[in-house]
């Protein structure tokens, strides 16, 4: 919008001429999600305790956890509300990728939105039924690949791997199968990931920041050429996008930080993850979101582990699972889990950006 209604006026006032800027948009689309975090983020606790929003703990938890019970849920509303609010303001209306993110933030939102509805209000433990959850975002996830395939350029297709300069293989049509499985597959991680407060969402603001580099690097023909990755054209007003969830994902920490004033829910979580996942499918680096979001994919595998294990030998690998909580049984306080899977999170943000020039 900003765009829009100010840049035209440059012609009039040369200082408009900063708008035309991804790296000054970007700024002030973290800045903007920020702040709207913070005026709404005292209101919306307030207003969510009213309601009796407090999400009641699993009996299978660390004991710890106990002292959650009533805390509000359903604060991914105040950071989906944040992000569509910066974003409208600072991106290019024209360009596509910004309604294909909306879009997708918006769909898997309502799925998580409708799961979070019904443990809430209608005291339903498990929520939304594993099948009909499993079925909305399969259905949301296919709708935005086939809006990317349609769109589709010269490299979508295409599947590139870290350290490799060249893609390894054209996917062709089962490119749609294999993006669906991603988007799904990444949604529930950081789902899973979201048990600990600030867990989640610090891990998400590492990589939004990654992503935000990324995207601004694959959008420059000159710097893509450089570091030999694939242009995307237009790409990089995802850099935009990037940092409106970053700005919003900081300002939600705020208020989720240890001990948590609001829990994201699913309606946070799976808006993020799904995001997440189609930034990683614009800008080519599907499998290099397997190392960006690297504790994510450990948190699942320690999930699927400790599942295969018990049914298969009637023993658990882990105290408990997903991982973070195994260390919490092992007597890490949950302050000290979350900060080292934010510094080991950190790392693999620093190893996914040193893929640039080691390949």
């Amino acid at each position: 919008m900003v765009l829009k209604l100010l840049y035209p006026l440059v012609k009039y006032f040369t200082v408009f001429n900063v708008f035309q800027y991804i790296t000054f948009r970007a700024a002030y689309a973290a800045l903007t999600a920020l702040v709207l975090c913070l005026l709404v983020g005292p209101w919306m606790i307030r207003r969510l305790r009213e309601l009796k929003t407090g999400d009641a703990i699993r009996v299978d938890v660390p004991e710890s956890h106990l002292s959650k019970t009533g805390t509000p849920t359903m604060g991914g509303i105040m950071i989906i509300f944040a992000i569509l609010v910066s974003v409208l303001m600072w991106q290019d209306w024209n360009n596509y990728y910004t309604w294909i993110l909306l879009g997708a933030t918006l769909g898997f939102g309502l799925i998580g939105f409708v799961d979070d509805y019904l443990k809430v209000f209608k005291k339903k433990q498990t929520g939304l039924r594993a099948g009909f959850k499993f079925s909305g975002q399969t259905v949301v996830s296919l709708a935005v690949v086939l809006l990317l395939f349609y769109f589709r350029n010269e490299h979508t297709t295409l599947l590139y791997v870290p350290f490799v300069k060249t893609p390894v293989v054209d996917l062709a049509y089962l490119y749609i199968p294999f993006s669906v499985l991603v988007l799904v597959g990444f949604s529930n991680a950081i789902n899973l990931t979201d048990g600990l407060d600030g867990l989640a969402t610090g891990l998400v603001i590492m990589v939004g920041i990654t992503f935000a580099v990324l995207s601004y690097l694959a959008g420059r023909a000159d710097y893509a050429a450089y570091l030999q990755i694939p242009f995307i054209q237009h790409s990089w007003e995802i850099s935009v996008y990037s940092l409106a969830l970053v700005g919003a994902a900081v300002g939600f920490l705020w208020f989720n930080a240890h001990p948590a004033e609001i829990m994201m829910g699913d309606t946070g979580s799976l808006s993020l993850g799904g995001v997440v996942g189609v930034i990683a499918l614009i800008i080519k680096k599907e499998i290099l979101l397997f190392i960006v979001g690297g504790v994510f994919v450990i948190e699942v595998l320690s999930v699927m582990i400790q599942i295969v294990s018990y049914r298969m030998t009637r023993k658990r690998v882990f105290k408990m699972a997903p991982l973070h909580h195994h260390f919490e049984l092992m007597g890490w306080s949950e302050s000290k889990v979350v900060i080292r899977f934010w510094i080991l999170g950190g790392l693999f943000a620093i190893l996914s950006l040193s893929t640039l020039k080691i390949q």
